[in-house]
């Protein structure tokens, strides 16, 4: 059953102005077809029907209300794992591990939906990179045991840990205490629901990697990394650190309690953490040598191309949120 009492009338605006972003871009790849090639069109299609996609069963969960929010996440970090051991730990005796690591994402998620902050924390970085090594002990394959246990609990911080925390954001609410007072508008509001947050992270999360692209085809022409990320140059990285800077700090007053100072904070860690996160999976995909993680998204490549930034700015945007609440 659909409820929208949970969001806020900023959020639905913000729904709604996607959804007519997406009209745009399809109507525009529908009238420009004919002046580009046709692998040109076909290749932009698929992109915008992926983000139709991935926009419909994002904006599905927020209708649905925050329950329904931790066990998409869950979904997406089963996806991402999946890629991303069979891209690094493709040794049959690292099965055995690969089953510790499977079952941190229910679990994981069970402590999300519980807002148990206690376990959330401290699941996946202490119990599940203890027992993944301790299993790939007792299997008794020594050749490769050092790769494959850095290998699997990387994955699992990167693609269940640091993703759960975007779906954690929805349960934050503020404390009231001077320090919070000082910090944020509306801090009174202790039921104020996280939602804004997620929809925050996630918008410009995307919308940096958008930048960057404009700004590094427009004026870029000196690498940042050219041996990883042949296409992402300094001009690119500082142009969509500064646009993403100026939409948080213009959209975090309406979507979050946040004030313009720590919104432009927030914007500065989206930016820069995400651009090391979109370095660090291409140097995954070079080590593996491999175009994209997947094709399970048409256009993208898999569900780790996409999420990438994410792995790296939800976990660092939480943390900066919820030391300003508590």
């Amino acid at each position: 059953m659909v409820n929208i009492e949970h969001l806020t009338t900023e959020v639905c605006w913000t729904i709604l102005a996607i959804v007519g972003l997406l009209l745009v871009a399809s109507l525009a790849i529908f009238f420009l077809r004919r002046r580009v090639s046709e692998r040109a069109s076909t290749e932009l299609a698929q992109r915008i029907k992926t983000w139709w996609g991935i926009f419909g069963l994002m904006a599905g969960a927020l209708l649905i209300g925050p329950r329904a929010i931790p066990w998409l996440f869950a979904l997406v970090s089963f996806l991402a794992m999946r890629e991303f051991l069979a891209l690094v730990s493709p040794r049959p005796a690292d099965t055995a591990a690969h089953f510790w690591a499977y079952l941190s994402i229910p679990m994981q998620y069970l402590w999300v939906s519980l807002q148990w902050y206690g376990m959330f924390i401290i699941f996946v970085p202490v119990y599940v990179s203890l027992l993944v090594p301790a299993r790939l002990a007792i299997h008794g394959e020594t050749q490769g045991f050092v790769r494959a246990t850095a290998s699997i609990n990387w994955g699992a911080l990167l693609t269940v840990f640091g993703l759960s925390h975007a779906a954690y954001l929805v349960g934050l609410t503020p404390v009231a205490n001077p320090r919070v007072a000082s910090a944020w508008l509306g801090a009174e509001a202790a039921t104020y629901p996280g939602i804004g947050l997620l929809v925050l992270l996630l918008l410009l999360t995307e919308l940096n990697d958008v930048a960057q692209f404009i700004w590094g085809k427009s004026l870029g022409y000196r690498k940042v990394a050219p041996k990883v990320s042949p296409g992402k140059t300094w001009a690119g990285l500082l142009g969509g650190v500064g646009t993403t800077i100026v939409l948080a700090t213009l959209l975090g007053p309406l979507l979050t309690p946040m004030n313009y100072l720590f919104s432009a904070l927030a914007g500065a860690i989206i930016g820069i953490f995400g651009s090391l996160g979109d370095l660090c999976i291409s140097a995954l995909k070079r080590d593996a040598n491999v175009k994209d993680t997947g094709n399970l998204l048409p256009g993208h490549g898999g569900i780790l191309d996409r999420i990438d930034s994410l792995t790296f700015t939800a976990p660092l945007f939480f943390h900066f949120v919820h030391y300003c609440w508590f």
